[in-house]
């Protein structure tokens, strides 16, 4: 392995991960108090999390489990699937109810704030995790040669354009800051390449079929679970019911289209 090689390998990985920076400038045209456009944004977002989870990276974890553990695979895949869910319930368990984002009690307008700007952590966070062994995956076909990488860099690629979009509509609707908004989902893209580099440095003399399936059931029981018990509940919350739901129907077609045709 050449290191010139490892260099654009890790530039691809780097292009696919800093396009949720593309999607963060949606905030730059949505005005703060626009509770329609973060309402259908919420339900958006976990239309994009649920079918992306179900249809793709739950299936893809289960043929990795599938070539090495046979008719146990499916099993496999379950238990990895939701230990991601147990370890963020774990987490929402340690948080203290008061300052808890999940827990219904009135809010007035500086604490809806206060619960939006936790919203945006919280998928910052969650897509962070998604786009770790993303990025590692990503860089481990990279080093096979551009020509082999580029169809997944780009799909990728597209796939973080929304996903840029999650992180800095709740974050903008929150703190007023375009360019706060900007960084964060930059940031979240940017666990693609720090994937690759952990991956480059650690796992790559490991790495095998079984970790990778691991780790990509392990993420899609943590982004159903934020979906369904933060930005769904979040969503119905501050907007309208079939408002909320016709985001969620818009980003489930989204990620299907992107599916189909990539």
């Amino acid at each position: 392995m050449s290191g010139q090689t490892v260099i654009i390998a890790f530039a691809l990985t780097l292009i696919a991960g800093l396009s949720t920076g593309i999607g963060g400038m949606v905030a730059f045209l949505s005005k703060r108090d626009n509770i329609h456009f973060l309402t259908f944004s919420l339900g958006f977002s976990a239309g994009i999390m649920l079918f992306v989870s179900f249809v793709d990276i739950f299936p893809s974890a289960q043929n990795l489990f599938c070539s090495e553990l046979g008719d146990k695979a499916l099993l496999a895949t379950v238990i990895a699937f939701f230990s991601g869910m147990a370890m963020i319930a774990v987490v929402d368990f340690l948080i203290p109810e008061s300052d808890n984002p999940h827990e219904i009690h009135e809010l007035d307008d500086g604490e809806k704030g206060k619960r939006i700007h936790r919203v945006g952590i919280m998928l910052a966070l969650s897509i962070s995790i998604h786009n770790f062994p993303e990025g590692l995956a990503t860089f481990a076909v990279s080093l096979n040669g551009v020509d082999v990488a580029l169809p997944m860099v780009v799909a990728i690629a597209l796939h973080n354009i929304p996903e840029g979009i999650t992180v800095a509509v709740p974050i903008y609707q929150a703190t007023g800051s375009r360019r706060r908004a900007m960084l964060y989902a930059f940031l979240s893209g940017l666990a693609e390449p720090l994937g690759a580099l952990v991956g480059f440095l650690l796992l790559m003399p490991f790495w095998n079929p079984l970790i990778e399936a691991s780790l990509l059931a392990f993420t899609a029981g943590i982004m159903v679970y934020i979906s369904l018990d933060e930005l769904l509940p979040t969503s119905e919350r501050y907007g309208h019911h079939h408002l909320s739901i016709l985001g969620v129907v818009a980003g489930m077609v989204l990620m299907a289209l992107s599916l189909v045709l990539l």
